[in-house]
């Protein structure tokens, strides 16, 4: 009996060191990406230069200005940003059961559009706001009253977590069509404007963005590995949360309000960005399991990845253009996503 208690923990402290080594890599891999990001763009600054531009010395203004008031928050930001859709999509997932889940499932993504096709097509607010504000402050608010409106339905005593999800559906074509409506009404300019912000990009974070996205994200994660436990037993059945003491229905409801809350902050400040929060957990997952100290933590750390390689391709692959952030994830994460697919039916063949 002790030999078997022996290796049982054994295996358990070799698996926890691998979960750990996992992390460091990470940490390593992102920490590099942080460092090429900075010097990728196209104004082409030599090491020399970007280096005394970080320290703040050196008389080349233009080199601090560019390092400081451009790449750093740009860089920072497909950190943050990452880390937060990837953490939002293994918890969607996690309280939905469901690994095509994704941060924007339930119609967060699309009530965000519609609030800023509002704002930048008839210039119409929810609150009282005026210039570039306005657009960030109608997607966040919209995307809040659509979490507001899923809140309310799985109060439902009736409502179950497959029809959450179709609700969740029925809201995204609701907002999705009002989108294009606005879309057909909107004028050249604006129709230029709304599809770029559609697109996502990290170049609209400022200083103040990145600070408010890095606050939220910071006080919802820990939220998370707060309840890891609860959120790990819902990776079962209701039946086994409920046995443990859990009102999944409840953990649900605030999971699902927690997850708009920083995907609001996000999409919001630098629009839609897809796939992070999709691909980022299945690669956790395999790598991690679902138990959720370790699932929530890698799974940020492989968001945070995933989008600085973006960002830097996106800097680099035209020269002296900065592509759209949202379109470089969708062109690495399809490919990547499929894989992945079909590298899971194989194992389960």
């Amino acid at each position: 009996m002790s030999n078997q208690l022996s290796q049982a923990k054994d295996i358990y402290t070799s698996l926890i060191n691998k979960k750990i080594t996992t992390i460091v890599i990470l940490l390593c891999l992102i920490i590099i990406t942080l460092i090429i990001n900075l010097f990728a763009g196209s104004a082409d600054f030599g090491i020399k230069e970007t280096l005394s531009a970080l320290v703040m010395r050196g008389e080349n203004d233009l080199a601090k200005f560019i390092i400081w008031k451009l790449r750093m928050p740009m860089a920072l930001a497909a950190i943050v940003i990452g880390a937060a859709l990837a953490v939002a999509g293994c918890e969607m997932q996690t309280i939905l059961r469901n690994p095509m889940a994704s941060p924007y499932t339930l119609g967060i993504s699309s009530a965000a559009s519609l609030g800023a096709a509002l704002a930048i097509v008839l210039k119409v607010s929810l609150i009282p706001v005026a210039g570039h504000i306005i657009v960030t402050a109608n997607s966040f608010l919209f995307t809040i009253l659509a979490a507001g409106a899923l809140n309310m339905f799985a109060k439902n005593k009736s409502a179950s977590r497959n029809s959450l999800i179709l609700f969740g559906i029925a809201l995204n074509f609701l907002f999705s069509a009002l989108t294009q409506l606005l879309q057909y009404l909107a004028s050249e300019e604006s129709l230029q404007t709304l599809t770029f912000w559609s697109f996502g990009s990290l170049t609209r974070v400022d200083w103040t963005k990145l600070a408010i996205i890095s606050g939220v994200f910071i006080f919802v994660t820990a939220l998370f590995l707060k309840n890891s436990w609860k959120l790990t037993a819902m990776t079962t059945s209701d039946e086994t949360a409920m046995s443990l003491g859990i009102d999944p229905k409840s953990l649900r409801r605030r999971i699902i309000l927690l997850v708009a809350l920083m995907s609001a902050t996000v999409v919001s400040s630098a629009g839609t960005i897809g796939f992070v929060g999709l691909v980022a957990p299945h690669i956790s997952r395999i790598i991690a399991g679902e138990e959720q100290r370790f699932f929530i933590i890698i799974s940020a750390l492989i968001g945070s990845f995933i989008l600085s390689i973006a960002s830097i391709l996106s800097k680099v692959l035209i020269k002296g253009i900065i592509l759209p952030i949202g379109l470089m994830t969708s062109i690495i994460g399809v490919p990547f996503f499929t894989y992945l697919i079909f590298s899971g039916a194989r194992r389960n063949a």
